[in-house]
């Protein structure tokens, strides 16, 4: 199963960029412009069954995609996996690690699958890959940005 893992150095506890992506507003700021997504619908805060529905674009067409949060230690990570949409698995991790010297690491680790199985990942695999580098760039960039801003 294909895996994304993207760490950025921050310096910023812990706590801190945990607290950036505990705000209301953390879902629609850190999606890049250049997606086309429209929130439908989503509980309040990340923790254990909270919930995400949005509508996304893929080519022509659009997808509704269902989150659940399943994990949730605060100010250390909190995880979210597809109910519904357009991977046949998707399992995100976020995690802020400690890095011993008063900032930290933020890590995303996705597992997913692509449908259709290795047909998808044949046709669509290096694409979906080169989406997610440039999506992780983006959030992980406003992060370091916004959160290093606030010391």
């Amino acid at each position: 199963m294909p895996t994304f893992e993207k760490r950025t150095r921050i310096a910023a506890t812990p706590e801190q960029v945990f607290a950036f992506h505990e705000a209301p507003d953390a879902l629609e700021r850190l999606t890049p412009p250049w997606e086309e997504v429209r929130i439908v619908e989503k509980s309040a805060g990340i923790g254990v069954g909270a919930r995400v529905v949005m509508d996304t674009r893929l080519g022509p067409l659009w997808m509704r995609w269902v989150a659940e949060h399943t994990r949730y230690e605060k100010g250390r990570m909190f995880q979210d996996v597809q109910i519904s949409g357009p991977f046949r698995r998707w399992e995100h991790t976020h995690q802020m690690d400690p890095d011993g010297e008063g900032g930290c690491w933020l890590v995303d680790h996705v597992e997913y699958a692509l449908p259709v199985g290795a047909l998808g990942a044949l046709v669509a695999g290096r694409m979906v890959r080169r989406k997610l580098e440039r999506m992780f760039d983006y959030r992980h960039e406003l992060t370091q940005r916004i959160c290093e801003g606030q010391r």
